[in-house]
């Protein structure tokens, strides 16, 4: 574990729950300073990490499960887009955000089709269909960030508060976490505060794809 994961997965526990990193340390009943980026680094230039006991309390505050925040931690586990071409397993396709959105690269059911895709290698997956895309600007802030590689896998069942990807019948498409689904509408969360949540009828959303795996 390195100092920048640890304070990154505190960042992506606070957004996950509309929390600034100050407003999580006052839910744990901490200092609401306690988190705050200018107490990561000491007046020394040392790492500053959050203490065990810091950790239990967002923890217990937010509900969330250590092997949960493992992952944040982790990536669950990680895939680097540099070192992500090198790795051993299975080869699938990969193309930015802003192509997904053009004609060509999906057929009708949602499957990656049609040439302009590169390659990264990925760990095995049960799903033949899995793509994988990069990530462009900064709504999933700080959980997926701008140049970020995640995996998806359009054969993979969506439940509520997973994050997926969604292609609406305009062409846009969006990384987001499912808040709601219902016989006519899903409802979608921006984990960046910054940015608004959207809700579509389903008449609106071409397909909606589980999001696997993560870069960091």
């Amino acid at each position: 574990m390195r100092h920048d994961d640890i304070w990154r997965a505190v960042d992506a526990l606070a957004a996950e729950h509309g929390l600034s990193p100050s407003g999580l340390a006052r839910k744990a009943g901490l200092d609401p300073t306690a988190f705050n980026p200018s107490k990561r680094v000491g007046a020394d230039g040392r790492a500053r990490w959050p203490s065990t006991e810091s950790i239990a309390k967002i923890l217990s505050a937010t509900g969330t499960e250590m092997d949960s925040f493992a992952s944040l931690v982790t990536g669950a586990p990680a895939l680097h887009s540099a070192g992500a071409r090198s790795m051993a397993g299975r080869r699938i396709p990969l193309i930015g955000m802003a192509q997904a959105g053009s004609d060509g690269y999906f057929g009708d059911g949602g499957y990656p089709v049609g040439a302009g895709w590169d390659e990264i290698s990925s760990p095995e997956l049960a799903d033949p269909n899995a793509y994988a895309l990069e990530i462009s600007g900064d709504s999933m802030e700080p959980v997926f960030r701008d140049g970020d590689i995640i995996i998806v896998s359009p054969n993979s069942p969506v439940r509520r508060g997973d994050r997926v990807v969604v292609r609406t019948v305009k062409g846009e498409v969006m990384a987001k976490e499912l808040v709601r689904q219902s016989a006519r509408r899903i409802e979608l969360a921006s984990l960046n505060p910054a940015h608004p949540h959207y809700s579509f009828d389903l008449s609106e959303v071409l397909w909606m794809h589980r999001i696997l795996w993560a870069s960091q």
